[in-house]
């Protein structure tokens, strides 16, 4: 089993939503003065996405090493070349994450960036504009897209640089021996910290040395836990082990609530409605939002433990994609989490069992045929792994 590698020393800062992480991002972006990786799933071609563009290119122009990968269908063919044009033109390196899905089905979502190995970001956050649907409606949104990024300096930056560089190489042409020589490199191991320093750590899900590594963690931590957890993910979908987590805790006592999005895809909604009464059953409390768009994927428990980052509750992130996440051991970046949590929660929908109970036949025959559909999807793209 392998563990996070945690650093201590680590100065995390919580990032509320585009109107902090965009403006934060390109500062950090223009005071580089040697080398920028950045990673995301979608780069939109919009005034917020030109601006990032805008502004490693003129990184590229005083000289920085610039490295760019995104995702070939999270940011689209077309304004994948787009962007490649542009960003080669004014060089600026760039890769597209398994163009035409040559590397199988799995897709980059991870949301990163290191800036002179000095600071790092990482979060939910794609570089889009956050006023619009990051569907291919591009909705006007009520409200900004309701999401979060951290902003780190310490120890962990230099974890997130090797991630990151290691990345670009992976995903570049390497012969078949130095992909497994940098295989055999990649594993994550404990590392000691001096008494009473804030902990941080990096968590990535791949294909190969890391399949369950995010999954890991959230069961990890909701094993231990002893009085509240607090879960916020717009896409719920888990298998049965993060689930029966879930249940588990509640049923011991742990006062368990599920902030959940809803109203993007009814498929989705009537995959996740068809969980709704067991876990109600078992204690669990769920809140819808309605305020806008549901993207953040972070979590606090007994308001020590907090992660921030890219990874949904579904199979295709616990599962297929390739994921990031941060997991901060620090009592005060909890708390200032927790207190964006219960606001969120304040914005919401409480879910009653008798909504369930009660519910037409019709509707609950809905349910249960979307998740045969969802589980027979993912266990074809996962050959079988738990949905």
């Amino acid at each position: 089993m392998r563990v996070i590698s945690y650093s201590g020393d680590n100065h995390v800062e919580l990032l509320r939503c585009g109107l902090e992480f965009f403006p934060a991002l390109i500062a950090a972006i223009d005071e580089a003065r040697a080398e920028i990786y950045l990673e995301t799933y979608i780069f939109s071609l919009d005034d917020t996405g030109i601006l990032v563009r805008d502004a490693l290119v003129r990184a590229a122009g005083r000289g920085v090493v610039v490295s760019v990968i995104t995702d070939w269908v999270g940011t689209g063919r077309v304004e994948s070349k787009q962007l490649k044009a542009t960003l080669t033109a004014a060089g600026v390196q760039h890769r597209s994450f398994n163009p035409w899905f040559k590397r199988g089905v799995a897709r980059s979502h991870r949301k990163l960036c290191v800036a002179d190995r000095k600071v790092a970001f990482a979060g939910g956050l794609n570089i889009n504009d956050d006023f619009f649907s990051d569907d291919s409606r591009r909705a006007p949104l009520p409200a900004p897209r309701w999401d979060f990024a951290v902003r780190i300096s310490g120890p962990l930056v230099e974890a997130i640089h090797r991630e990151m560089q290691d990345q670009w190489i992976r995903i570049g042409k390497m012969k078949l021996r130095a992909r497994w020589d940098r295989f055999k490199m990649g594993r994550y191991t404990q590392h000691g910290t001096e008494p009473g320093q804030a902990l941080a750590g990096l968590v990535v899900r791949d294909n190969l040395r890391n399949r369950r590594t995010i999954q890991r963690a959230y069961l990890q931590a909701l094993g231990r836990a002893r009085e509240t957890a607090f879960l916020t993910n717009p896409y719920f979908a888990p298998g049965r082990k993060l689930r029966r987590a879930l249940e588990e805790a509640a049923l011991r006592g742990v006062r368990v609530t599920l902030l959940l999005g809803v109203g993007q895809f009814y498929l989705q909604d009537a995959v996740a409605h068809s969980f709704y009464p067991k876990l109600l059953k078992a204690g669990v409390r769920i809140i819808e939002y309605t305020k806008t768009q549901l993207h953040a994927k972070v979590a606090v428990i007994d308001d020590e433990w907090a992660t921030v980052g890219s990874s949904n509750y579904d199979g295709l992130s616990l599962f297929v994609n390739q994921e990031a996440n941060v997991v901060v051991s620090d009592a005060d970046f909890a708390a200032t989490l927790r207190t964006e949590i219960e606001i969120g929660l304040s914005e919401g929908r409480l879910v009653q069992l008798q909504d369930f109970l009660h519910s037409p036949w019709y509707k609950r025959l809905w349910y249960g045929t979307a998740f045969l559909m969802y589980r027979g999807i993912i266990r074809v793209i996962t050959l079988g792994q738990d949905a």
